[in-house]
């Protein structure tokens, strides 16, 4: 009878060992938001990391996680910004790649910043963008300061989404 116990609890001991080792290896899936690279198991489980940059720049893409609003975010590359000393606008220029098997209109909204500039912010919304093409267009807003423009030294994508 002592025999039988000690089996059991030896199948217990491992059935729980099996099972720990099997969370520890991301087995029953994770959202890990501090690690810089994305993995993946091949456990079965599900795999999340949160590492979604929003630091694009001139002549830079925008990658992006899993959702929605990062998948429109990657299609869009930042071809140049600039202060347009003629009309007095900064401006975004910018592509939209739609690699997908879809049409889609995209919203896309720029951020303007640099050291002691008021941020300013360019929406531009329907832009069309059939699939497997690519489209080129500009951004725009009132340049809010009363200098050259050269305080703007950055432009970044905030947001975009497929609409």
């Amino acid at each position: 009878m002592k025999l039988r116990h000690a089996r059991a609890i030896a199948v217990f001991g491992i059935a729980v060992l099996a099972l720990t080792g099997a969370r520890g290896s991301h087995g029953g899936g994770c959202d890990n938001s501090s690690s810089g690279s994305s993995s993946s198991s091949s456990s079965g489980g599900s795999h999340s990391d949160n590492d979604s940059d929003s630091n694009a720049t001139s002549g830079g893409s925008l990658p992006g996680g899993g959702s929605g609003a990062d998948k429109a975010a990657r299609d869009v590359t930042i071809d140049k910004c600039a202060y347009d000393a003629a009309t007095k606008q900064l401006t975004a220029k910018i592509t939209v790649k739609n690699d997908g098997a879809l049409d889609y209109d995209y919203s896309v909204t720029m951020k303007f910043t640099g050291a002691g500039a008021t941020a300013a912010t360019a929406v531009k919304t329907g832009i069309a963008v059939t699939a497997g093409s690519s489209v080129s267009t500009e951004l725009t807003t009132p340049y809010p300061g009363t200098g050259d423009g050269s305080e703007y030294t950055k432009c970044e994508v905030s947001r975009a989404s497929r609409i």
